[in-house]
């Protein structure tokens, strides 16, 4: 009588399929917070702060807006984590 199909429950190999994939996305978003944090940073401080001589204005900058692209790839990880769920 459903409009949808029906969901097969999970056997316990799809249960720790499902458990590592998530594991590794979820190390996937760690691992960017620090390297987009560390990217602006470095752009900031080794490039542009020594190449035009204005310390530390381009390493706060770069700085700030690799934490916030780090960050909107966290968000946009849980969208699609929210939207794969049905929720």
């Amino acid at each position: 009588m459903g409009t949808g199909p029906e969901q097969k429950p999970k056997t316990e190999k799809q249960g720790k399929g499902d458990l590592w994939r998530f594991v590794g996305v979820a190390s996937t978003v760690g691992i960017n917070l620090v390297v987009s944090t560390f990217v602006g940073f470095a752009l900031g401080y080794w490039v542009l702060d020594k190449y035009f001589n204005t310390a530390p204005w381009f390493t706060i900058i770069l700085t700030f807006l690799g934490i916030v692209a780090g960050f909107r790839y966290l968000f946009m990880i849980a969208k699609k984590a929210g939207e794969k769920d049905g929720n």
